[in-house]
């Protein structure tokens, strides 16, 4: 064997262990992998990329790699492998060749997919015969969970779930020109949005961002685009008073003090005391002294009850909007994820629009697309609430005016998320 295939294979017993891991204990990708590279320090940076975006590729496409056919598990494993890197088009050629030998696949170099049926006429000339439907690619249960789509549009959602996402950054207290001018200077390729001025992508590039002194400094956050939409229709004023009901770790709660200047005052709760810890510090960094933080330790309001001019209620959900960055939770969690989730986010909508002034605004969101944990949630509310009105949003990516908002992965390359505003009476 010669070294090339030592590593080859040597990589798919390390991905194979960390992918029956998480395929057991049905941790999340994300800690698995973190904890295996902390306890494994022999890996340079070449090995852990390959490791991880392999680990990835394999959720991605598992709803395929599941159809494969081979003569045993061992020569499925390396098919599946090879398969990965051939719709991925990773650029380790050499370990690539070695899985495709060890898979009894004649050697072949992946060429650029635009749709998923050119993905799978490449998959045909490996498996001529064989059937890859693109409605296997998410488990057949998310289907009846989502509200009414065309076949087109559920085609573009599979291609979106089947692509990586970007890296979106968002820049607060300097221009961001100047931020994309700092970022080039350090020799990475930005783009900015067509949508926010203070959004930028920094595509698929690996990069460290604790090294990147703009972010140490605060001036740069990580938040997708579709979660700054958020933030949008919020629309806060420097003068106003707004809570940050589910908090978590608060990339909302820091946009919208970007967005009110460091005026006001902004009071972000969560019953995770680590989480606003974690804020604190993030807030510290971008130097936003409005932020304070209270535990939501009780069925009790964290907060006064009446004060609030605006009050944001990210509500905790299935996170389906987002599997295009996390794709082995589609098929970590079954449709229960979804059918768990509607009747404690009406509780905590219920108990914090009690925080809303008369005139003030109430907003739930989710990075949820499924009808239950969105619209159904909310008109339940409303029918609770006669007090509280749906205010008419415009989409920002499709130019939609719409009183319920849902951003699709394939709307502008991001996650999914949907977003009402209310406002009280």
């Amino acid at each position: 064997m010669t070294p090339v295939e030592k590593h080859a294979d040597s990589y798919a017993q390390t991905i194979r262990l960390l992918f029956t891991d998480i395929l057991q204990s049905k941790h999340s990708a994300d800690r698995v992998v973190a904890s295996y590279f902390r306890l494994n320090k022999k890996h340079g940076g070449r090995d852990r990329r390959i490791i991880r975006e392999t680990l990835f590729a394999l959720f991605r496409w598992y709803g395929w790699l599941k159809r494969l056919p081979a003569a045993n598990e061992e020569q499925r494993w390396f098919r599946q492998l090879a398969v990965c890197g051939l719709l991925e088009q990773h650029s380790w050629q050499p370990t690539l060749e070695a899985w495709q030998q060890r898979a009894g696949l004649l050697p072949h170099v992946a060429t650029p997919w635009q749709q998923l049926t050119e993905a799978t006429e490449q998959l045909q000339l490996w498996f001529a015969g064989s059937d890859f439907p693109a409605q296997a690619l998410v488990p057949e249960w998310l289907w009846a969970q989502l509200p009414e789509l065309s076949e087109h549009q559920k085609i573009q959602l599979l291609q979106s779930l089947s692509s990586r996402p970007p890296l979106w950054l968002r820049v607060q207290r300097l221009p961001t020109a100047q931020a994309i001018q700092s970022l080039e200077a350090a020799g990475l390729s930005v783009k900015a949005s067509t949508f926010f001025d203070n959004a930028i992508s920094l595509g698929h590039q690996s990069i460290n961002l604790n090294e990147l002194p703009f972010y140490k400094a605060g001036y740069l956050e990580v938040q997708d685009l579709a979660s700054q939409v958020i933030g949008h229709i919020c629309a806060p004023t420097a003068t106003e008073h707004w809570w940050d009901a589910c908090c978590g770790a608060g990339g909302k709660s820091l946009q919208l003090a970007s967005q009110m200047q460091n005026r006001g005052r902004i009071v972000a709760s969560d019953i995770r005391q680590h989480a606003l810890l974690e804020l604190q510090k993030r807030a510290s960094r971008a130097q936003f002294d409005i932020i304070s933080t209270a535990l939501w330790q009780s069925d009790h309001l964290p907060v006064a009850q009446e004060k609030f001019d605006g009050v944001l209620v990210d509500a905790p959900c299935s996170c389906t909007g987002t599997w295009r960055r996390n794709p082995d939770m589609r098929w970590l969690d079954d449709v229960t994820a979804v059918t768990d989730k509607p009747s404690l986010q009406l509780d905590i909508l219920q108990r914090a629009s009690a925080a809303v002034k008369t005139g003030g605004k109430l907003v739930y969101a989710t990075c949820s697309l499924a009808h239950a944990e969105n619209r159904a949630v909310v008109d339940r509310f409303l029918s609770n609430n006669p007090d509280f009105r749906l205010q008419m949003l415009q989409h920002p990516f499709t130019g939609e005016r719409t009183e319920y908002l849902t951003v699709w992965p394939f709307d502008a390359d991001t996650d999914g998320m949907f977003v009402v505003r209310m406002c009280r009476q």
